[in-house]
């Protein structure tokens, strides 16, 4: 059945592509921007549904996911307007060079349950604005607000064929999308042993691939951090949205001179945090996404007991108190582990999870050795007042994005992306504009 589905979808977006890639721009942005209004117009509808699916406190998915899964629209609906050529002019040989950039044709893009609209939006908004018809998949474990999408998109006046969505497992339909000779081009979001079977299974077609994975991205902490502004960003940046982003912090690198202090505030405020009823506008964090997850990011904090780590709150510490009726779901408690070492499964492998850990440095050599010292490099957080310090670090720091004193600050015109096992390729302005389009340099004798 998902083999039929994708095949269909397929054809319907190969057989929609030649009207779509011959309108202009303007045309295509004019789309996007009312496909972006209608969203925004049903925003508590489709805030309520990524709640509810997902786990995600009402909060978070009124404030961060829906809103940016709007702005997603917006953004490249503009900058689809702005990009220029190049030229150059061989006055010698009698000859001008230039570039014409043309959309690939379908795009495979398939995207993560933690961010459901809010990622899937990011890849279709610069495919569709490129010219190219798309064929998507977003996870099978939160499909409802692509599905609440899909519902406006006539409305919107997109074309018939020109975004398709399938729904279906990632080893059915998923890979179905990425095997599709049809398909040249994969954008995917999400662990990196899928990335590896994606990378196999296109191989033979050699497709384009844009892979955005894991991250264990360290926070590192200066002893002239301003701990009143580090202590409530690194909160935020360990347990968002349950610690389920692959921006969040896991590994908190804290100089020794601040690390007793730092510890005792982190924790006490940490304790602070409500965990409950996802539709409860006063928690501030909901559950988790499936009973396994659940069970995977308890089995590191017991890994790291038995290691002789410190919890120091959290799971297994901490009682956790639930309204009646959400007792049974798959909740747990933001955990701080401490005096753990570097080799520890929890420093060095992807929890996704509420789960962050402390340790102490003592010199700038050390911690950047031991910051860049694991597969990942998606994401880092520096935290100094020495403005020479922190660019020296974040220069020396193997990652494709580095934050100093501030977390999760996003200018969509720059590159987003990682190194190492945290991908392949970058997202943005002029980086989804490069993906999505193929170059073709044009010589003119006259």
């Amino acid at each position: 059945m998902n083999l039929f589905r994708v095949e269909a979808a397929v054809r319907a977006a190969k057989d929609a592509f030649p009207i779509w890639s011959s309108k202009s721009p303007w045309e295509r942005s004019q789309i996007l921007n009312k496909l972006a209004d209608l969203i925004e117009h049903d925003l508590e509808a489709f805030a309520q549904a990524e709640s509810k699916d997902q786990g995600k406190t009402i909060t978070f998915a009124r404030t961060v996911d829906i809103p940016r899964a709007v702005y997603n629209f917006r953004f490249f609906a503009s900058s689809i307007l702005h990009h220029t050529t190049e030229c150059t002019e061989m006055a010698s040989m009698g000859c001008v060079h230039y570039t014409s950039r043309t959309p690939v044709g379908v795009a495979g893009l398939i995207s993560p349950w933690n961010l459901p609209l809010y990622l899937l939006t990011w890849k279709i908004a610069p495919a569709i604005a490129c010219g190219n018809t798309i064929v998507a998949k977003p996870s099978e474990m939160t499909s409802v607000t692509a599905w609440m999408m899909c519902k406006l998109l006539e409305k919107a006046g997109m074309p018939h064929g020109v975004v398709n969505v399938v729904f279906g497992t990632g080893t059915k339909a998923g890979e179905a999308l990425v095997c599709h000779p049809d398909v040249p081009l994969i954008s995917f979001t999400g662990s990196t042993l899928t990335a590896q079977r994606i990378t196999e299974k296109s191989a033979p077609h050699c497709k384009k691939l844009s892979l955005e994975l894991g991250g264990k991205n360290p926070a590192i902490i200066f002893d002239d951090a301003d701990l009143n502004q580090c202590i409530p960003t690194t909160l935020r940046s360990s347990f968002a949205n349950q610690g389920e982003i692959c921006l969040c912090t896991s590994r908190i690198f804290v100089q020794r001179g601040i690390y007793s202090e730092f510890v005792k505030r982190f924790v006490a405020e940490t304790k602070k945090w409500k965990v409950g009823n996802p539709s409860d506008p006063t928690v501030n964090m909901g559950a988790l996404i499936s009973k396994e997850h659940l069970e995977k990011v308890r089995s590191y904090v017991k890994k790291a007991k038995a290691e002789g780590a410190r919890i120091l709150c959290g799971e297994g510490v901490d009682s956790l108190a639930l309204p009646a009726g959400n007792q049974k779901g798959y909740f747990m408690l933001p955990t701080v582990i401490a005096e753990i070492k570097d080799e520890s499964c929890c420093m060095q492998e992807e929890i996704f999870g509420p789960v962050t850990c402390v340790v102490e440095f003592d010199t700038e050599e050390e911690v950047i050795k031991r910051a860049n010292g694991v597969k990942y490099g998606l994401a880092a957080t520096v935290w100094s007042s020495n403005v020479g310090r922190v660019h020296r670090v974040a220069r020396r720091l193997q990652s494709g994005l580095v934050w100093t004193n501030c977390w999760l600050v996003r200018d969509l015109n720059l590159p987003f992306g990682g190194v190492k096992a945290s991908g392949i390729g970058r997202e943005g302005a002029k980086d989804s504009y490069e993906f999505f389009t193929e170059v073709k340099t044009i010589t003119i004798k006259h």
